[in-house]
């Protein structure tokens, strides 16, 4: 059984590595060179900043993805902290796709200025992204909490 979400366990990590590369790269960047263009930086900045305070949800929501994958691996898995750590990841999703749709106006003017429509594709890709995740954690949450129930029944009858 700790073998079948190891592969899960690593993933969980490997998800995470190019969004800390990305920060980290990123913030350098920023602060060596600045805004390559006076005119992006009221553009850029918000847009940072989002990204920046969107990884603190991104990096929960894989804790918490781990947490289960940690049940699971101790046959936890109906368990009321299963259903808190879905919850969690429910609503980490639902804060990163509205933390980005906060800052698509800034997008979409990155876009016009230095028409790169592409980014506006990629915005959307997280946004929507990020809201499937929710709802299917939304999903997996009541379908949980309804096999715990049923699962409890069974147990005082017998």
């Amino acid at each position: 059984m700790i073998k079948s979400t190891l592969i899960l366990k690593i993933s969980v990590f490997i998800m995470g590595i190019p969004v800390i590369f990305v920060c980290v790269l990123g913030i350098i960047e920023f602060i060596s060179k600045g805004p390559f263009n006076p005119k992006y930086a009221l553009i850029l900045y918000p847009i940072f900043i989002v990204q920046y305070i969107a990884a603190i949800p991104f990096y929960f929501g894989l804790y918490q993805a781990y947490k289960i994958l940690r049940l699971i691996d101790k046959g936890e898995a109906f368990s009321e902290l299963t259903v808190l750590a879905l919850k969690k990841i429910k609503y980490c999703a639902f804060t990163i796709s509205g933390l980005y749709i906060l800052v698509m106006p800034c997008y979409y003017f990155f876009a016009k200025l230095d028409d790169a429509p592409g980014i506006l594709f990629i915005n959307w890709i997280i946004i929507f992204t990020s809201i499937v995740i929710g709802f299917l954690g939304s999903v997996l949450q009541r379908l949980l909490k309804e096999a715990i129930e049923i699962k409890t029944e069974n147990e005082l009858t017998v």
